[in-house]
């Protein structure tokens, strides 16, 4: 009935007129860990049993390409608790809550939601589970100082008023550590 360039020509217009109408298909294409995606690095994969898990949607985090901060406090001088807890999907809610507590200043979650990379300003400073994730894919991600072993960087989680949790990135310890200590910052966002 048509020829090749009728073909084509058919499939085009059909093409656009879904494109137009909002009809096409509009599913991303699955990312894997180490993938440059969304002004950054893809660090994890959710999966089942994580807060915000879809079967029928990916999601993950991605870790910025390079550190916020060689050593900065975890605070802005206020001994004070901010809720801030430790799942993977809470990272985020730690980071607002720690900012609006600590208020304007120089310190690591304010560093983090100060982020902006191309379009994407919604960073934050990783919960200790996330943090986690980025310590198990640091070969992938990429960026991290060659010397890690040494390295300590902080997560948005707290042990307690005048405590916060950071992770050893050479034997992959995690502890709480006094809130004025400067540690290194890497931040995430969420997709």
């Amino acid at each position: 009935m048509f020829g090749k360039k009728g073909f084509v020509t058919v499939c085009l217009v059909i093409l656009a007129a879904l494109l137009i109408t909002g009809c096409a298909p509009t599913t991303p294409m699955p990312v894997a860990v180490g993938d440059s995606y969304g002004g950054g690095i893809v660090a994890y994969i959710l999966v089942n049993g994580d807060t915000g898990y879809d079967p029928s949607v990916q999601h993950g985090l991605i870790a910025a390409t390079a550190d916020q901060s060689t050593g900065i406090q975890w605070y802005n001088g206020s001994d004070v608790v901010t809720g801030a807890t430790s799942a993977i999907g809470t990272g985020q809610a730690n980071t607002t809550a720690i900012v609006a507590i600590q208020g304007a200043g120089s310190y690591a979650a304010q560093l983090c939601n100060d982020l902006t990379v191309g379009d994407y300003n919604d960073w934050f400073l990783p919960s200790k589970d996330e943090l986690n994730k980025l310590y198990l894919n640091q070969v992938v991600i990429g960026g991290f100082p060659s010397d890690y072993e040494y390295y300590c960087y902080w997560s948005s989680s707290e042990g307690s008023a005048t405590l916060a949790w950071f992770q050893l990135f050479g034997d992959g310890g995690q502890y709480n550590s006094s809130k004025f200590n400067s540690w290194r910052v890497r931040a995430v966002r969420a997709f």
